[in-house]
């Protein structure tokens, strides 16, 4: 009769937090019960551990739901990146980084280095660590932003989508200098970046020189203008010109066994 009496109390609590939307709660309050019970704690100090779990299961599903709505290619986080294999970027330096401030104070990050040397694994390390601290995060390659921004103006959304990308905390774009900018998709990415000049965080990765930015964005007064919004204030990391990737290859080749 108890266990009869002790399983509807259980399903009424059920029913009642999932109208109040407390999954965690419905979940664990029988087994926290038992718990209570055991070490003789105080209605009090149940409730707090019942509230408890509520929260972290939230901070769980914000940080889930951040990550995937920043539309990341790949999840790889700074506790994968193998510093080692990158002498010229400071481990310190990225992990300061990782603690937020750069976001608070609106300031931009760009990674210099050829193909291959970490720029994008660093870049999404950042982002995840962002998720992490709940901020609103959105990826994007340079060529996949510009298109969608031209593809906004035809369709007559431009304000629309331009609005959707200043909600942002942190926008990261990815692989500037890798295609050819017309004027209006140069003017586009000019638009985004100077729209959040002290405003909001970038990260912006790119395997040219400053000098060489007129490669891919031919207008230059726009590339002068692009620059000045992008470098003010901003943390430049060099991450190099050997290849990790290349050098991995390599050292896969040379562990195969010789026939």
């Amino acid at each position: 009769m108890k266990n009869t009496s002790e399983n509807l109390e259980q399903a009424a609590v059920e029913q009642q937090c999932r109208a109040l939307h407390l999954p965690a709660v419905a979940e664990q309050c029988a087994p926290l019960a038992d718990v209570a019970a055991r070490q003789r704690q105080t209605y009090l100090r149940y409730l707090e551990a019942l509230l408890a779990v509520e929260l972290e299961e939230r901070e769980r599903n914000t940080i889930t739901r951040r990550i995937k709505d920043a539309r990341l290619p790949r999840i790889k986080t700074l506790e994968d990146f193998d510093f080692s294999k990158a002498p010229q970027v400071a481990a310190t330096r990225i992990h300061e980084l990782a603690q937020g401030g750069y976001i608070e104070r609106a300031e931009p990050i760009i990674f210099i280095g050829d193909c291959g040397t970490g720029k994008t694994h660093l870049l999404t390390g950042l982002c995840i660590a962002a998720c992490r601290q709940k901020h609103r995060v959105r990826f994007a390659t340079a060529a996949a932003l510009v298109n969608e921004l031209v593809e906004a103006k035809q369709q007559l959304q431009l304000r629309r989508v331009l609005a959707r990308w200043e909600r942002y905390d942190l926008i990261a774009i990815d692989e500037v200098g890798y295609v050819p900018m017309a004027d209006l998709g140069a003017e586009f990415l000019f638009q985004v970046i100077a729209e959040r000049a002290e405003k909001a965080a970038v990260i912006l990765t790119t395997n040219l020189p400053f000098s060489e930015w007129t490669q891919v964005i031919p207008n230059a007064r726009l590339c002068k203008a692009l620059l000045d919004r992008i470098t003010d204030r901003a943390h430049i990391i060099e991450t190099g010109a050997d290849s990790y990737r290349f050098r991995r290859t390599v050292e896969k080749g040379r562990k195969k066994p010789t026939g």
